[in-house]
């Protein structure tokens, strides 16, 4: 059985949803299988596509590598703000030092 933790998704109307996240599921996948519509993922997560374009804050950044140059390339594509740790949340696996932490979703992908 796979390890839960709490998680947050401030969303574009300024809402706050708390779900429940596996450990070693992306932010991506914890956003759709809790019906967060504010990740689209059209692509499904294969980095293609720049529709799961999220927010983290510099506590939350801190806790990921840096995005790699695919993830940078997409980043350049994105339909809203791109802001100093804009992330494509199919590349951040939820991890336990991610619980109670705020992801943020823009207002459009």
């Amino acid at each position: 059985m796979s390890q839960e933790i709490v998680l947050n998704y401030r969303l574009s109307d300024g809402t706050v949803r708390t779900v429940d996240a596996r450990v070693g599921d992306t932010v991506m996948d914890t956003a759709i299988e809790n019906d967060i519509d504010d990740v689209v993922a059209e692509c499904g997560g294969n980095l293609i596509c720049a529709t799961c374009h999220v927010y983290l804050d510099d506590a939350t950044a801190a806790l990921f590598e840096e995005p790699d140059d695919a993830e940078l390339d997409m980043l350049e594509g994105v339909a809203a703000e791109r802001r100093k740790h804009s992330r494509l949340s199919c590349q951040l696996v939820v991890k336990a030092e991610l619980a109670d932490h705020t992801i943020e979703t823009p207002e459009r992908q």
